[in-house]
């Protein structure tokens, strides 16, 4: 299951879109705050954060992840190219970052990539 946090409405409808066709469950939250409370109460194998979010911001949601949940990825999309921003989140923790705009089929594989890094083989 993935959660996927985003507040603008078209690129939420994308990534859902794009994710599920890929045959993964998708949660959504449109802020950081619903995106810690379905944290606490659902198990996710990904998370897939904004960093400009209303209430909560994504680098919170990445640093909650990354002190309560240290082995589940997270890939931060933003609009910001700007380098230290970049850093701050991989400092963080961050798994992976994808610049907005982005290609789904760019998104489809570095979401594999990182399921299958992270997915303990059986």
């Amino acid at each position: 299951m993935i959660l996927v946090v985003e507040d603008d409405e078209m690129i939420l409808r994308t990534l859902e879109f794009r994710l599920k066709k890929d045959n993964y469950t998708v949660v959504v939250a449109r802020d950081g705050k619903e995106a810690l409370e379905k944290l606490k109460s659902m198990p996710f194998q990904l998370v897939i954060t904004d960093l400009m979010l209303p209430f909560v911001t994504g680098m919170e949601v990445l640093s909650y992840v990354k002190a309560n949940l240290p082995e589940l990825p997270v890939i931060v999309l933003s609009a910001a190219d700007e380098e230290g921003t970049i850093m701050d989140a991989f400092r963080l923790g961050a798994d992976d970052f994808i610049a907005k705009p982005f290609s789904p089929g760019e998104l489809s594989l570095r979401v594999k990539r990182l399921l299958i890094r992270y997915t303990p083989a059986t």
